[in-house]
């Protein structure tokens, strides 16, 4: 089982205004897709449990999974998720367009 850092992309809107949307994206080392998207789910449940509880959000955990821009308010699209690999766009190891 080979870990690697997957990226999760999750479509979200405010409750409130149906035309405010966008994308919360979650990253962390999993071992396929479905546990990227799983984790995800998970880090994401629990921070919004802490929120109602009037406690702090979980910080990383040790897989580096965390929730920490959690915004109350706004629903979670989570059947329309996606995960994949993450590629860091600022990789010295990749081609980039930022100038460093």
């Amino acid at each position: 089982m080979r870990l690697r850092m997957y990226e999760v992309d999750v479509p979200i809107h405010d409750s409130t205004d149906p035309d405010r949307h966008g994308v919360h994206v979650f990253t962390g080392v999993a071992d396929s897709p479905a546990a990227a998207l799983r984790r995800a789910h998970e880090v994401y449940d629990a921070a919004l449990a802490a929120h109602r509880a009037g406690l702090e959000i979980p910080s990383r955990q040790p897989d580096s999974w965390t929730a920490r821009g959690l915004r109350p308010g706004w629903q979670m699209e989570w059947p329309a998720a996606k995960a994949g690999l993450w590629h860091n766009p600022v990789s010295w190891t990749s081609r980039s367009d930022f100038a460093l």
